[in-house]
């Protein structure tokens, strides 16, 4: 799956051929790659895979999760020199989003670190990049939710909406779904969240409820259906994070943690060789 992908996204800059490539001969070279920000790494399978479909020889000299700074020298690469100028551009790109992902995510790791709260993704990721935005997101310290409508059954408002009778669709979907698909329902009231609970929702997720609705619904589970888990979704930030990890939710899950984050600054320069 990565050598697919690296090899679409080179193919993408590649386009019809590199024009440089006609006018200029090729030659042994190294460059460097260094951190101009400060941030959390990440990307290393990405950048060998992407490496190896041009015969360069990628030195890492960080590892996936470890904290970079300002100066830093992350990577020596070696190879021809119209290999390393063609691939500069798609590996930075993949370096710099994956990395700003993790170090978004890592921040809000941090914040949540001693507490009993998992911290997860969203399906919010752009077209195609999704197992490498969630990769990232693994990459700073933070969970996956759901890759896709086939491997959990959520319903949320939109499906609600087409439902009639919320305990007959469970039934026959414990029947028709594989044994190991859990079951989770969007609810943004203590009524929703306990007529899931009773339907026999295996996770309900808390959607943009406020701190004082999340904490009612926590003790209501905890007195009434303790196997169940919760969830807590919907326009929560970094300044609102622990308040809601602190009500008793089982998970926190933040599209921002992709859709928001800032790509950290990299840059590599090309060594010729004499």
């Amino acid at each position: 799956m990565i050598r697919a992908f690296v090899q679409a996204a080179l193919e993408e800059d590649l386009g019809r051929g590199d024009l440089f490539a006609r006018i200029a001969p090729s030659q042994e070279a190294s460059a460097l790659l260094t951190c101009k920000d400060e941030g959390v790494f990440a990307g290393a399978p990405y950048a060998h895979e992407l490496c190896a479909l041009l015969g360069i020889t990628l030195a890492l000299h960080v590892k996936d999760g470890e904290v970079v700074k300002k100066g830093q020298r992350l990577a020596r690469l070696e190879g021809s020199s119209l290999a390393l100028l063609q691939v500069e551009r798609t590996l930075l790109n993949m370096l710099q989003h994956a990395s700003g992902i993790a170090t978004k995510v890592a921040r809000y790791a941090r914040a949540l670190d001693g507490l009993p709260v998992r911290l997860l993704d969203t399906r919010k990721t752009r077209p195609l990049l999704r197992a490498f935005e969630k990769y990232a997101v693994r990459c700073g310290g933070g969970s996956n939710h759901r890759f896709g409508l086939d491997d959990a059954l959520m319903l949320k408002d939109t499906h609600l909406a087409l439902i009639g009778d919320l305990d007959a669709l469970i039934a026959s979907a414990r029947k028709t779904l594989p044994f190991t698909c859990k079951i989770e329902i969007e609810c943004e009231s203590l009524e929703a969240a306990q007529k899931a609970m009773k339907a026999g929702a295996d996770i309900v997720m808390c959607d943009n409820m406020d701190v004082a609705q999340t904490q009612i619904v926590v003790a209501w589970r905890n007195t009434h259906f303790p196997h169940v888990w919760l969830e807590a979704s919907g326009n929560i930030t970094e300044e609102t994070l622990v308040r809601v990890a602190k009500t008793g939710v089982d998970a926190i899950s933040c599209g921002s943690l992709i859709h928001q984050a800032t790509w950290l600054d990299f840059s590599m320069k090309m060594e010729p060789h004499s």
